[in-house]
């Protein structure tokens, strides 16, 4: 913690001077960054509150207020509005009595809803109308995928509201995911921030060392709220082990927090919970209080992943639960890239794979070759083609699965402030599948049409959706 506040003191010492997108700035927007991580991996460890480490947050706090004045009385860029913003987050976090100064009063953002092009889909969460595109913000937990500025950030979000694509998906323990959009939301319009939504998670990743009480429950959203500023539309919730029962009480819980506290958290889902555990806990809270209570699960779902076709879609469309899918492009494989390329080394240092790129071939050495791949891609833009030059065997794969049953949306992960693919995105809603083109569809990414025996190998090989995340016995 020590160096890093020399490190932002000797900013003002050399007295450096820089400018927008130069070699500096990009330096100082990685370091930012990697104050986030390290400030999450702080948090995330539970650390004792002693003074000493408070001094030492409070005098990195310092240096960043010194730093902002340095930066305003210099016409400068200050570039440290995210590494300022998570540290004041875990002061508050972990001491929760210590009065902070106010931070920086920021400009409220303007958007313009006339540039919307595209009709967008939607589907209903509770009380809301969201988009069946969500923007996801998972590649904020890392630095892997590249670090944004505060001000492309939000320029990133006011171009996909205005898009329509007003709901994201994040977590608590994504980075600054939280903090970036409910600083973002708290700054639009009243009228439009309304409409602008926030899913975001409550995970438990191993043992409770407390009981399950009202109490706890309502502590868990209100820090999620807190981070956010504001209402969480929608907490998923995900739990590590189903042989520990404690989660059927805290998804009651939680379920009466939005009857209690309606301005803290909307609705209540799930994350990557499988099909026979979806069905016991809306069976549970069914029970407990007289209504289902969950609206959604988070679940992978892709060509190369259809595990929720063989039971969780049922169970889903049996209690009126939406999915909400991640991995729907296979970490970027699912892409016109991929195309009559060959199979990638992808622990070559020349291959330039990402973590998610990594871990989604794994997924497709389960589902067939690369040749078999090949043969998708192939059947995917064939079919592209036939609905018009605007639509790419990307939006071919994203319609396929906003197509299936049950499904309410498809979460697109987004470098936010790094690139964006949001206007491609958005073809999706341009065109729909016939059943020609889904039977075409079928046969080579399920295999045996009407048997689906690739699609079965995947499920006996892997288990039911979120298998491979929690404990199993």
């Amino acid at each position: 913690m020590l160096s890093l506040t020399h490190f932002v003191n000797a900013i003002l010492a050399a007295k450096a001077t820089w400018a927008l997108g130069d070699e500096l700035d990009k330096v100082f927007d990685k370091f930012s960054g990697d104050i986030v991580q390290a400030v999450q991996a702080l948090k995330e460890s539970k650390p004792t509150t002693t003074p000493e480490l408070l001094d030492l947050l409070q005098a990195l706090l310092m240096g960043f207020n010194g730093c902002a004045t340095y930066c305003a009385d210099s016409a400068l860029k200050y570039p440290f509005t995210r590494a300022e913003r998570q540290v004041r987050d875990v002061v508050g976090f972990l001491y929760p009595s210590v009065a902070l100064p106010p931070s920086a009063s920021h400009q409220p953002i303007s958007v313009d809803l006339s540039k919307r092009q595209v009709e967008i889909e939607t589907f209903r969460v509770g009380p809301y109308e969201m988009p069946r595109l969500f923007n996801g913000l998972w590649q904020l937990s890392s630095p892997a995928w590249g670090s944004g500025s505060a001000e492309s950030q939000e320029t990133a979000l006011a171009g996909f509201v205005e898009d329509g694509l007003s709901a994201a998906d994040m977590a608590d323990h994504y980075g600054d995911a939280e903090l970036i959009y409910g600083d973002f939301r708290s700054r639009l319009p009243a009228e439009i921030r309304e409409t602008v939504y926030a899913a975001t998670k409550w995970c438990i990743f191993g043992p409770l060392n407390r009981p399950v009480t009202p109490e706890f429950v309502l502590e868990g959203v209100q820090e999620r709220s807190r981070r956010l500023g504001g209402r969480v539309e929608l907490l998923q919730f995900h739990w590590y082990d189903y042989e520990s029962k404690e989660y059927l009480d805290i998804l009651v819980e939680l379920v009466n927090v939005t009857k209690t506290h309606p301005e803290l958290v909307s609705s209540i889902g799930l994350c990557n919970f499988d099909a026979e555990h979806t069905e016991e806990a809306c069976k549970y809270i069914l029970e407990k209080t007289g209504e289902v209570g969950l609206v959604s699960n988070q679940v992978q779902f892709s060509l190369i992943d259809s595990r929720p076709l063989q039971k969780m879609s049922a169970v889903c469309e049996k209690y009126g639960v939406k999915l909400l899918t991640y991995g729907s492009f296979c970490g970027g494989f699912i892409s016109p890239k991929w195309l009559k390329q060959p199979v990638p080394e992808i622990y070559s240092e020349t291959s330039q794979l990402t973590p998610s790129q990594r871990k989604y071939f794994d997924m497709l050495q389960n589902w067939g070759t690369w040749s078999d791949f090949q043969v998708l891609l192939e059947t995917l833009a064939a079919i592209a083609k036939k609905h018009g030059p605007e639509i790419s065997l990307t939006n071919v794969a994203t319609r396929w699965v906003l197509q299936q049953p049950a499904v309410g949306a498809v979460i697109v992960g987004t470098r936010l402030g790094v690139s964006s693919h949001a206007s491609d995105n958005l073809n999706v809603f341009k065109f729909r599948l016939d059943e020609g083109d889904m039977a075409a569809i079928n046969e080579v990414a399920l295999g045996n049409v009407p048997d689906r025996l690739r699609a079965k190998a995947v499920f006996d090989k892997l288990g039911d959706c979120g298998n491979e995340y929690r404990a199993m016995h």
